[in-house]
């Protein structure tokens, strides 16, 4: 699934992508190269906070990109954000997109099972009635598939004749 992004900035200054984490240290490191450090509490919506400091903030030559209407920026990071890197990284390769094509096919069907062929619900119990019903519904899928490859309509202008 790709992580969706909502720290993209849209006025033209940093965003979080722009700061360095330093994993060793557990800290980000701003443009300039000053360290934005964490107080190491875990927020409510499981974010942790790294401040910078205002003393940093005031001299640096980047503040108007920076912190424009703060005295001094804060850099906030999911605690899963290692894992959410991993699937970025896995979302930028081209098996990932193959299978984005290959999962937008299979969820037709079931969408067109679902609105074509009334398969909102099951109407038999048990799992023995619902695969079977499933089977069923598949293979009037299947069938209806293959009949448009198969099928050819008639010439509108009719035979020829030589």
């Amino acid at each position: 699934m790709p992580v969706i992004e909502k720290s993209q900035r849209e006025d033209g200054s940093f965003s979080c992508s722009d700061f360095h984490f330093d994993a060793d240290r557990n800290v980000y490191v701003c443009p300039n190269g000053k360290v934005l450090p964490t107080n190491g509490r875990l927020r409510g919506d499981g974010m942790f906070a790294y401040n910078s400091r205002v003393v940093d903030c005031k001299t640096c030559p980047f503040k108007p990109q920076c912190c424009p209407t703060t005295p001094s920026r804060r850099v906030t990071r999911h605690q899963y954000e290692p894992a959410r890197d991993v699937a970025r990284a896995i979302a930028k390769t081209a098996a990932y997109e193959q299978t984005r094509r290959d999962r937008k096919k299979v969820e037709m069907l079931f969408a067109h099972l679902k609105r074509i062929l009334r398969m909102g619900r099951l109407r038999l119990r048990g799992p023995a009635g619902a695969q079977f019903e499933f089977t069923m519904a598949a293979i009037a899928q299947n069938l209806r598939r293959l009949a448009k490859l198969t099928f050819h309509p008639p010439d509108p202008a009719g035979p020829r004749v030589a």
